[in-house]
């Protein structure tokens, strides 16, 4: 998740124009501490990661509200812990919002204060009210809880509807081939990985069995 905002000041009388800084979070999921190369990774590289923390400032001392991804996610918008919300938990793809738009989120926070703010990727907050037809405008979503602009995946890459949404749109959504989306029941003739496992690249593992897409 990528929030990027930006302000600029200029008070009357002054000769200066007084900037605040554009603030970017890149929340990711399964991220070890030992996965950048600046914080002690050989196996893999990470310049531009690096690059962050050597302009910037280094942290050697982080905690966490969950150890998944939608309370965590929960927390670090609201600032709420999310075992304060009984439905804080990892969602499917047709979940409704769990944040309240009447609830305060570091978006709205920062609007407040002159930003423009902005999400990109991986939402898995849930969308709508459950009942989500995803053949129109999608809400309530990011942009009814802070976000002057959005462009996300519903939930992640492994959970229907693996598409892209701009601001309650899907892309490129063709009128003559809607979508469906049912976590209760698989549709007919299509096959699922616990069934049919020798059509998958990767074996499955827990949560990750159901409908077979592109191996």
């Amino acid at each position: 998740m990528v929030i990027g905002c930006k302000k600029s000041d200029k008070k009357e009388g002054a000769s200066l124009q007084m900037k605040s800084p554009n603030i970017i979070i890149i929340y990711a999921d399964d991220l070890g501490y030992g996965d950048l190369s600046s914080y002690g990774a050989t196996e893999i590289n990470t310049p531009n990661m690096d690059r962050l923390v050597n302009e910037g400032i280094k942290f050697t001392n982080g905690y966490s509200s969950s150890a998944t991804c939608t309370p965590s996610r929960y927390a670090l918008l609201t600032g709420v812990y999310p075992w304060r919300n009984e439905n804080a938990k990892i969602l499917p793809g047709t979940a409704p919002l769990l944040i309240d738009t009447t609830q305060m989120t570091v978006a709205k926070l920062l609007k407040q204060n002159g930003y423009k703010t902005g999400i990109v990727g991986k939402w898995h907050l849930g969308l709508g009210n459950g009942q989500v037809n995803w053949n129109s405008h999608i809400k309530p979503g990011p942009n009814e809880v802070g976000f002057d602009y959005s462009y996300i995946m519903a939930a992640t890459q492994d959970r229907v509807p693996t598409v892209y949404i701009q601001n309650g749109i899907v892309e490129n959504l063709d009128p003559n081939d809607p979508i469906e989306v049912n976590y209760d029941e698989n549709y007919n003739g299509q096959p699922t990985g616990k069934d049919s496992p020798e059509l998958l690249k990767m074996n499955w593992h827990h949560g990750h069995n159901n409908t077979i897409v592109n191996g």
